[in-house]
């Protein structure tokens, strides 16, 4: 038992100092790391670093590697210079500082392949101007010239651009322009050139990517039968390009709804149309996987069709009427109670009165008879005589 431990304990005393062999081994055959990182700024925008040879490490086969710190395996290049140069475009990093790791690879044409570089040096590079606080950048594109405009405006400026690459020959913008809020310039470029360019404000500046960026086209609305066609014109870019339209609509008090359509030209979207709702479009462009990266943002708002008033006859008789009906019935009900005696009477037993009649006839007759008619005199005038006496004399 004792003899087994020993075993064991030995066979790891020797896994363990092989171990340290190879990694001992592994560093004595990695490449000395370049020396004397230096930065020299060529003009406001364009830096050149350059290293001297590692220790006991010289010739013409020892391949170097560099790459932006924050950058991945993709942006790492491997070169036989000691020197590379850089546009640095402050609107990238946000930043008027940038950091880039160099290494040696090693020595030999397999040398940019190796897994077992040189220790990795770091060099801090500071922007000859300070970085200008500038935003909103967009850069509208068409067949011949790139509109680039900023925000804030009214600020003196002077613009270079030149096709993206860090040995591109400069040109100089002569078409500014400046505004309450923005500022601009219209850069004559293809528009299927990526064009970095930098903007000098005298104590600061500012360098970026001119991306590329459309209007949304114009939407056309036409009314066929049941449904709404909306249809675009192309954008005057890539007219070979297939384009992605995306449009959103609202329609009385539903929920936005999103379609896409995918076509080259002609194209058209066919949507449901109801008559009694107001429909509110939006919509946006953006090239296909045939064509460059360009997009535009959503258009204005379009209307088109009217909210027609619901029909509210049925609501009406339902609420109406019923009340209508009670305030007659209560009123109905006040009048019949109040008019009880003359609308119901109260009737006497039949047999209750001829009983009456039978027992008090005479005396009902007597009271019901009364007295009889006595003419009224007429007045009597008295009637005199009155004598007259003869004359004899006369006779």
């Amino acid at each position: 038992m004792t003899l087994r431990r020993d075993f064991v304990a030995f066979l790891t005393f020797i896994m363990v100092m092989m171990m340290m062999m190879m990694v001992c081994h592994c560093k004595a055959d990695s490449p000395p790391p370049p020396r004397n990182l230096k930065v020299v700024w060529l003009d406001n925008f364009t830096v050149n670093v350059s290293w001297l040879e590692p220790d006991g490490l010289s010739g013409r086969d020892v391949w170097y590697k560099y790459r932006p710190k924050d950058g991945d395996d993709t942006s790492v290049v491997c070169t036989l210079s000691r020197n590379f140069t850089k546009r640095l475009l402050t609107e990238e990093t946000n930043s008027d500082r940038w950091t880039y790791l160099v290494w040696t690879a090693g020595r030999g044409p397999t040398a940019c392949n190796s897994r077992n570089p040189s220790t990795i040096m770091n060099i801090t590079i500071e922007a000859k101007k300070p970085r200008a606080e500038v935003k909103d950048i967009r850069c509208f594109t068409s067949l011949k010239e790139r509109n680039c405009s900023w925000t804030p405006g009214s600020q003196s400026f002077n613009v270079s651009y030149w096709n993206c690459g860090d040995n591109e020959s400069l040109k100089t913008c002569d078409q500014p322009y400046s505004s309450a809020t923005r500022n601009g310039c219209v850069l004559k470029a293809d528009f299927k050139d990526d064009i970095c360019v930098h903007v000098d404000f005298g104590n600061k500046s500012s360098s970026f990517e001119a991306k590329h960026e459309i209007h949304s086209p114009k939407m056309s609305i036409r009314e066929v039968g049941d449904n709404l066609n909306l249809s675009w014109t192309p954008p005057e870019i890539g007219k070979v390009c297939t384009w992605k339209y995306e449009v959103c609509y609202k329609r009385c008090k539903q929920p936005e709804e999103c379609l896409e359509l995918m076509g080259q030209k002609g194209e058209q979207m066919p949507i449901a149309y109801d008559r009694s709702c107001r429909y509110e479009f939006k919509s946006k462009v953006s090239a296909g996987v045939d064509c460059l990266t360009v997009s535009s943002d959503f258009s204005d708002v379009v209307h088109y069709g009217t909210n027609e008033p619901p029909d509210e006859t049925l609501t009406v008789v339902a609420i109406v009427i019923p009340i209508i009906l009670s305030v007659c019935m209560i009123l109905s009900c006040y009048c019949f109670r109040r008019h009880s005696s003359i609308i119901c009477p109260i009737i006497p037993d039949p047999s209750a009165i001829f009983k009456e009649m039978m027992m008090n006839g005479n005396k009902e007759l007597k009271t019901t008879t009364g007295s009889l008619y006595t003419p009224v005199p007429e007045p009597i005038e008295p009637c005199k005589i009155t004598l007259v006496t003869e004359n004899r004399e006369n006779s």
